[in-house]
C-alpha cells in the first residue's frame, strides 16, 4: 500500500516521494511469539477447502522468498507477473495487454540527483551563494537531465488554491514567470481526503505550473522539521526516485513546467525573507498554528538555481485480463478490478531479516483478484458489461503502473465506468464490517451497500479520515481521470481495530508481512465473496456508476455526475 500520510503532506517533494514513516507501536491483540520453523511449515501444509487453498497457495507463491519483494524492475516482479499471467489464462481470461497478450509493458525511469546543485540569492546586496546542508537540499527533476532557472520568488503559504475551502494562497500577487516559495502540507481543517490531495507536492507543483510559475521550493517548517531534521534530508538527497518513462527516456512529472527545485531551511528561508514586507519570523510563528492563512508575500530579490538529474531506464508490466461483456449495448463499457502486484524489495534489515515479503501488502489482493475472476467464469454466466482484471506494477514507487495504464490504456478511456481497487486487505481476524474509501463520492455506494449487506456485514465510515486514504493507492489514478473509484477494506469493528493497529505498527512494509502471519484464508474468501458481488451488480446494472453531484473529485476531474446526460 502507498506510503503513510505524514510522509506525504510534511515533506511533500513530489508525488513519487519514497519517504517511510513507521507508525507508532501497537498492543498486540493476542501474545505473539517468535516463529517456530517446523511450526510455520506445519501450519502451512494443513488442509484447507478448495476455495481457501486456492487463495493461499497463490499468496505462498506471491510471498516466497523466491520472490525477493516482488520490487518493480525486478527480475523476480517479472516472474510474478508471469505467474499472475498464468493464472489469468486459467481462469478463463482472454488477453488485454500487449499484443495480443497478458502482458503491458510500462517503461520504467529511475531518476537522482547528480550534483548538490547551485542555490544563489541575489537580493539587496551582492549575490549570496546558499549553502548545500545548511540553507538547502536540492531536488531531482525527473523531466529533465539539467534544470536552470533564475527568477524573482513569491511566497505562497501551502500553495493552495481550494475555493470550497476559502482557500486561496496565490491570492494579490502574479507568479507568471516566477519561483514559488510555500510550506509543506495543508491546513488542518481540511477534510481528511482533500487534505491529503492538496498536501501533495504533486498537486502544489501543478496548480503552481496553471498560475504561470516556472519552479517551485519547498520551505522547512518548525513542524516538518520535527518529523525528518534538515540534515538528514540532506543525507538522502540522491535518493532515487521512480516513474514511468517518455520515449526520449525522460520522466513523467506532474509539473515539467513547475518543477521542484529543491527544499530550503529555516536557516535558508530567513535570508530569502530579508527586505520582505512580512519578517520571516511572522512566517514562522504562523507555521506553528493548526489551521494557519498566509498572505503571500514577494520576497525582494531573484534565486539562480542550476541542478543536474541522471536517469537509469528500466521496465516493468502491468497484467491484464479480460471477460467480455455479453450485452450488445453496454458490453463496451468497462469495469476495472485492480490490484497492485509488486512490494519494496529488499530493504535495510529487521532482526537479520531484509526481504519484504508482501503477504498482505499485497500478494493477497492479487491472490483475491485471480479467484474473483475465476467465480466469474465458472459462474456460467457472462457479465453484461466487459470486465478487466488488472495487476499493476509500481504502486509504491508512487501509483506508477496505475498511471501509466490510465495514460495508455489497451482499451478507450472512455469506454472505462468504474474502477474497484484491491490494496493490502488485512485477513487477521473475522471482519464484521467493511470499509470502502470514496463510497459516499459516486453511485456505487448504493451497490457496495447492497454487497456487503448479502455477506452479512455492515458498511462503516472511513475510521481514519485523518489519512486520507482515498487519494493514496491505485484507484486514484483512475479518479484523475473522471472515473468514479472505490478501495475496499475489511472494517475495524469488533476485533479488526486491534488487528489493524497491530499490523501497522509492526508488519507494514517490514520483512514481518509474511506467511508467519495469523492470516485466516475463510475471511479471504468472505472478501473474495463482498468483491464479486460489487463487481456483477456494476457490471450488470442498468445505468454506469456517477458521481454524486457536487462531489469535490468528480467535479475537479470532469466525470459524469449524477443528474447529468451521460454518454452512452
Amino acid at each position: 500500500m502507498y506510503r503513510p500520510i505524514d510522509a506525504l503532506a510534511v515533506l511533500a517533494l513530489s508525488t513519487s516521494a519514497l519517504a517511510q514513516t513507521a507508525p507508532q507501536a501497537a498492543p498486540a491483540p493476542a501474545p505473539v511469539t517468535a516463529p517456530n520453523t517446523a511450526e510455520v511449515n506445519a501450519k502451512l501444509a494443513a488442509p484447507l477447502p478448495a476455495d481457501q487453498a486456492a487463495m493461499k497457495a497463490h499468496v505462498l507463491f506471491l510471498a516466497s522468498d523466491a520472490m525477493k519483494g516482488r520490487e518493480a524492475g525486478s527480475p523476480e516482479f517479472d516472474i510474478a507477473a508471469q505467474y499472475v499471467a498464468a493464472q489469468f489464462y486459467a481462469a478463463g481470461l482472454r488477453p488485454g495487454g500487449d499484443q495480443g497478450g497478458y502482458l503491458q509493458t510500462v517503461p520504467l525511469v529511475s531518476y537522482k540527483a547528480a550534483s548538490k546543485g547551485d542555490f544563489v540569492w541575489t537580493g539587496r546586496g551582492p549575490a549570496q551563494p546558499l549553502v548545500f546542508g545548511e540553507d538547502y537540499v536540492p531536488a531531482a527533476n525527473g523531466a529533465k537531465a539539467e534544470t536552470s532557472v533564475s527568477a524573482p520568488v513569491v511566497f505562497v503559504g501551502y500553495g493552495i488554491d481550494a475555493p470550497q475551502y476559502g482557500q486561496d494562497d496565490y491570492k494579490g500577487v502574479d507568479v507568471r514567470g516566477k519561483i514559488v516559495a510555500y510550506f509543506g502540507g495543508s491546513p488542518a481543517r481540511f477534510g481528511g481526503e482533500e487534505r491529503a490531495f492538496f498536501g501533495s507536492g504533486g498537486t502544489k507543483a501543478a496548480i503552481a505550473q496553471a498560475k504561470g510559475a516556472v519552479g517551485v521550493i519547498t520551505l522547512e517548517s518548525p513542524r516538518s522539521a520535527k518529523v525528518r531534521t534538515f540534515a538528514k534530508l540532506a543525507d538522502s538527497y540522491a535518493t532515487p526516485r521512480m516513474t514511468w518513462a517518455n520515449p526520449d527516456g525522460t520522466g513523467k512529472v506532474e509539473a515539467p513546467g513547475a518543477p521542484s527545485l529543491g527544499t530550503v531551511s529555516m536557516a535558508g528561508a530567513a535570508k530569502l525573507f530579508v527586505g520582505a514586507k512580512t519578517p520571516w519570523s511572522g512566517i514562522v510563528k504562523q507555521a506553528d498554528r493548526d489551521n494557519a492563512k498566509f498572505k503571500a508575500v514577494p520576497l525582494v530579490g531573484t534565486l539562480t538555481v542550476a541542478t543536474k538529474t541522471s536517469f537509469v531506464p528500466g521496465a516493468s508490466s502491468n497484467v491484464i485480463g479480460v471477460i467480455p461483456g455479453s450485452d450488445p449495448v453496454v458490453g463496451k463499457e468497462v469495469v476495472v478490478l485492480s490490484a497492485h502486484l509488486d512490494h519494496i524489495g529488499i530493504t535495510k534489515p529487521i532482526k537479520g531479516d531484509a526481504l519484504n515479503n508482501g503477504a498482505l501488502d499485497n500478494a493477497i489482493g492479487i491472490a483475491s483478484l485471480i479467484e474473483e475472476a475465476r467465480r466469474f467464469t465458472v459462474s456460467g454466466q457472462a457479465p453484461k458489461r466487459t470486465i478487466m482484471f488488472l495487476a499493476v506494477t509500481g504502486e509504491e514507487k508512487g501509483l506508477v503502473g496505475s498511471d501509466y495504464f490510465t495514460n495508455h490504456p489497451t482499451v478507450p478511456l472512455t469506454s472505462i465506468v468504474a474502477d474497484v481497487n484491491l490494496d493490502m486487505p488485512i485477513l487477521t481476524y473475522k471482519f464484521e464490517d467493511m470499509v470502502v474509501f470514496g463510497a459516499e463520492r459516486s453511485t456505487i455506494g448504493p451497490i457496495v451497500q447492497k454487497a456487503v449487506a448479502a455477506i452479512g456485514v455492515g458498511l462503516s465510515p472511513d475510521p481514519m479520515p485523518e489519512e486520507g486514504i482515498f487519494v493514496r493507492s491505485d484507484h486514484f489514478r483512475f479518479v484523475q481521470k473522471g472515473i468514479p473509484s472505490v478501495f475496499l477494506w475489511p472494517g475495524q469493528k469488533g476485533p479488526g481495530k486491534a488487528a489493524v493497529a497491530y499490523f501497522m505498527a509492526n508488519n507494514y512494509h517490514k520483512p514481518s508481512d509474511d506467511l508467519t502471519q495469523p492470516i485466516l484464508w475463510d475471511q479471504g474468501v468472505r472478501f473474495v465473496d463482498a468483491n464479486y458481488r460489487i463487481a456483477r451488480e456494476i457490471a450488470d446494472g442498468a445505468q454506469r456508476p456517477v458521481w454524486n453531484a457536487g462531489d469535490y473529485f468528480g467535479t475537479l476531474y470532469k466525470g459524469p455526475t449524477a443528474g447529468a446526460a451521460v454518454a452512452p
